[in-house]
């Protein structure tokens, strides 16, 4: 394929001579050469001055290509004062160099009014393709040009919110044309019908589709190269870490630093670990909580449930917070340690709470702080797992157990999680999907060597019944990414419906 190549433009003209609006519009494939890169189309109307009109990324081509769009619209003016005829070219800038798509050096013509027209390039081609379903959406519109040649009588989208459970059949509607001007004056360019049709997608996470084009002679599928098309909600953004209990020098621009990380990283949801505030004769102080100063150096605060455990470093409440984008319901905190003695490190508490979160699902977030395997973590996660298995109910569409549980990869504690067969380990299931496997499903006899240089302690333990997947999973807090904040990194993880 040429590095630059026109697939589609088009040409309206609206309105009465008086008060005429003309809107083109540009879709080309352009070769990926540099993630810095230049798109132009250079036209001219029937007036001979030459313009640049700059394009923009419109979305990944299925054969690693890009689509990139460019369209610009006149406002109602006189007819006399529209550009009317255009005739154009495509350049590409990138890696130093210039790459023109000039119809092989005699420019492409579009007549005033005449619609929209197709290269051979492409003779099903989507105009109005996004790759996200945006917050509040409940519809994707759907357009696209066809080559008149192909005499399509009908156009059907085939689509399923639930991955295929179900479909579901949208029909398109073609838009009417204008008589083309003569042919000669189109070389390389073939009239195009413009279909259209909406899809209903409700509150979905996730929308999948091909688009069926029947004539009296044959049937073409336009499925994105048998890989159909996709289209999805932000999925939940989850992070967890260790605060270090105010043990940080220059502790303040460090909760700056947090904050700015969660708001930059867009969380949702947050479950921090060794939130400390003044011990203040056991009564505590607000003020110096440190979830509390996070939150509050955020944009927008988000809801806030935390509690105490145990007196830390001799000066301080020290316990376990969630933090969320949404509210918080049946927020509730349990000691999980056999000891509840407020003086004594072996006291553990852990905080829950019930989150609806849009387009996801409800979830049960707990956030923890476990003691080390001989300081008492299996007695504090059969309970806590325990807690956790008597709250879920048809309502819940998954459980997370988050925070520090101080046991590491492929330790006597993290096998008893492994031999429990009931919560999995999200950062192997994001980053080593086939050790995930291994481990949690096929539960290989030699695993645990396999875990011998992964050092994590932190984690997000999911419940294996529940309704998401983990689809990504992120260091952060590191000298790379966002510098340390704490004797802990952090864990940024998405999550999506399955």
């Amino acid at each position: 394929m040429d590095n630059i190549q026109l697939l589609y433009v088009a040409n309206n003209v609206t309105g009465k001579a008086a008060a005429c609006q003309q809107s083109l519009q540009f879709l080309m494939r352009v070769a990926d050469l540099d993630y810095h890169k230049q798109v132009d189309v250079l036209w001219a109307g029937e007036d001979g001055v030459w313009h640049f009109l700059p394009a923009l990324f419109n979305r990944k081509a299925e054969d690693g290509q890009e689509y990139w769009q460019a369209e610009i619209v006149f406002p109602p003016q006189p007819h006399a004062d529209i550009p009317g005829d255009i005739r154009f070219a495509l350049r590409l800038q990138a890696a130093g160099s210039e790459y023109w798509d000039n119809n092989e050096g005699g420019d492409y013509f579009s007549g005033a009014g005449s619609g929209g027209r197709l290269t051979a390039a492409a003779s099903i081609l989507q105009l109005s393709h996004a790759e996200q379903l945006q917050d509040d959406q409940h519809s994707v519109p759907i357009k696209l040009a066809v080559d008149a040649a192909l005499e399509i009588e009908k156009i059907t989208i085939h689509w399923t919110i639930d991955n295929w459970q179900h479909s579901h059949t949208t029909s398109c509607r073609r838009q009417a044309q204008r008589k083309s001007a003569s042919k000669a004056l189109y070389a390389g360019l073939h009239l195009a019908q413009v279909w259209s049709g909406r899809i209903r997608v409700a509150e979905a996470f996730r929308l999948q589709y091909s688009i069926c084009c029947e004539s009296k002679e044959q049937t073409r599928w336009d499925n994105n190269a048998g890989q159909n098309y996709a289209l999805s909600r932000t999925p939940l953004r989850l992070l967890i870490l260790n605060l270090h209990c105010y043990q940080e020098d220059e502790q303040d621009r460090k909760f700056w630093q947090i904050a700015n990380a969660i708001d930059e990283l867009g969380a949702d949801v947050v479950c921090l670990q060794e939130v400390a505030e003044y011990w203040n004769d056991g009564r505590g102080d607000w003020p110096s909580n440190s979830a509390n100063i996070i939150n509050q150096r955020l944009p927008q605060p988000f809801h806030l449930y935390t509690d105490w455990s145990h007196l830390g470093f001799d000066k301080f409440r020290e316990g376990v917070a969630i933090l969320s984008r949404y509210p918080l319901a049946e927020q509730e905190a349990r000691y999980v340690s056999d000891s509840h003695d407020a003086y004594s490190i072996h006291s553990r508490k852990v905080v829950s709470a019930r989150i609806k979160v849009p387009y996801i699902g409800t979830i049960d977030v707990f956030s923890a702080h476990l003691s080390w395997w001989e300081d008492g973590f299996q007695q504090q996660f059969q309970r806590l797992s325990a807690w956790a298995d008597g709250k879920r109910n048809a309502e819940v569409d998954a459980t997370l157990l988050c925070g520090d549980f101080n046991i590491a990869a492929g330790s006597t504690g993290y096998e008893l999680v492994v031999n429990g067969h009931q919560y999995e380990d999200q950062y192997l299931a994001a980053n080593a999907p086939a050790l995930f496997q291994q481990i949690f499903r096929v539960n290989d006899a030699h695993w645990r060597d396999y875990l011998a240089d992964d050092y994590r302690i932190d984690y997000i333990f999911m419940d294996k019944d529940s309704g998401l997947r983990a689809c990504s999973a992120r260091t952060v807090f590191t000298e790379q990414d966002y510098g340390p904040v704490s004797d802990h990194c952090g864990y940024l993880m998405t999550f999506e419906p399955l």
